[in-house]
């Protein structure tokens, strides 16, 4: 890899099914120089694959990939393609990862990489036996505002942490009439909003204060059945969701933790009704706390001191010396936004590829699936679940932060 934007490097782009995601990760490639000229890299989009026509017909002409497939393998096997976006539905992630392994190509894969802890280990296993960098997509660790509140956590700023609140809660599947698919059918999907939205959540978690060392959870599932889809041979029936709608849970963290000590609390919902996408955490500690909400992300609540005329909290606009935000806009209050972090993710993505290890990989991936493993444990026996760390996953350590 160069050093500069001078003479930068091209690297093959591969892209597995032409989705929402997938062209979401075909426009961050496309506009990735111009934003980190300096990374050396010009990404190139040689070939997509997908099922179905129409997306194969706009990856060539609306995204600009050089040639398409109906079989992903064919992806996989192009000698023009150096690296892959894995954008398929999430049945398929981990099949699809472990071929790209097999192929020698260094992926980065959506979430949930499985439909449980077990396919994400496979995954895993596949990844380090073959050498392959790997990036997950878990992108609210990117937010300029959630970078800046993990410094603050790692210079001491908050004292030591007490306790943390998180919590995900979306409407998208608020409607019962809304139609079955695959998200509601645990043999394509596995869990429900756990998988979904509280993977996401770990994560994240994970990102800021340390791995979590146990878990009790419970969940629910309150639309229990809904209508199958049209034009399909399930039109008219009701169809019994297989998954849960809510879950929450209670979490301690490991030794090693930033963390370690702390208590905290965890819920995710896909069917709350109000909020779009009300994904956000508190963190308390003995000398301050703060918090942030993905529906106004470039924003952060920060409290520091227990006395004096202004104490509580002070909303803070993320600016130019947060971290990556300088790169996107010129000055506070002119708000970044969800593609942007896709961006940066690839970003990390090609860095990590092409021989400088960043941002998340497929360890993160498993520590995240064994804590929703764990809570679907705890919630079928009611009994606190352990959940061990992982190796080589990039959660925030003690260690790290000396």
């Amino acid at each position: 890899m160069t050093a500069s934007g001078d003479n930068p490097r091209t690297v093959g782009v591969g892209l597995i099914s032409v989705g929402w995601m997938g062209r979401l990760h075909s426009r961050a490639y496309s506009v990735l120089p111009f934003f980190f000229p300096e990374l050396g890299i010009r990404p190139r989009l040689v070939a997509a694959a997908d099922t179905a026509a129409a997306g194969r017909e706009y990856a060539h002409r609306v995204l600009g990939f050089a040639r398409t497939y109906s079989d992903y393998r064919e992806v996989l096997a192009d000698p023009e393609v150096d690296v892959v976006s894995i954008c398929a539905p999430n049945f398929l992630h981990a099949e699809i990862s472990i071929a790209a392994a097999e192929a020698g190509k260094p992926f980065w894969v959506e979430k949930p990489v499985g439909r449980s802890a077990i396919e994400t280990g496979a995954v895993r296993d596949a990844a380090v036996t073959a050498g392959v960098p790997t990036t997950i997509g878990f992108n609210y660790r990117h937010v300029p505002a959630v970078e800046h509140a993990r410094q603050l956590i790692d210079d001491g700023v908050l004292g030591t942490i007490t306790n943390v609140r998180g919590r995900f809660f979306g409407g998208f599947s608020s409607n019962p009439d809304d139609p079955f698919t695959w998200r509601f059918e645990r043999e394509q999907s596995g869990s429900g909003v756990l998988n979904d939205l509280m993977g996401h959540l770990v994560d994240l978690i994970h990102y800021l204060l340390g791995p979590i060392a146990s878990v009790t959870a419970v969940t629910g599932t309150y639309i229990t059945e809904r209508p199958g889809l049209k034009g399909t041979a399930q039109e008219g029936a009701r169809i019994p969701v297989e998954n849960e709608d809510y879950s929450t849970m209670l979490i301690q963290f490991d030794d090693s933790a930033v963390a370690a000590g702390a208590l905290g609390s965890l819920e995710a919902s896909r069917i709350a009704v109000g909020p779009k996408s009300e994904y956000g955490f508190e963190i308390f500690g003995t000398e301050g706390s703060l918090r942030w909400e993905f529906e106004r992300l470039n924003e952060l609540e920060v409290a520091i001191g227990r006395s004096g005329s202004h104490v509580g909290y002070t909303r803070v606009f993320a600016d130019a010396s947060f971290p990556e935000y300088g790169r996107f806009q010129p000055s506070s209050g002119t708000g970044m936004g969800y593609d942007d972090l896709k961006v940066i993710e690839a970003k990390k993505f090609l860095a990590s590829a092409t021989g400088d290890a960043e941002g998340s990989n497929i360890a993160d991936a498993l520590a995240s699936a064994q804590v929703l493993a764990a809570a679907e444990e705890s919630a079928s026996t009611g009994q606190w679940v352990p959940t061990p760390v992982v190796p080589g996953n990039t959660s925030n350590t003690k260690e790290k932060v000396a």
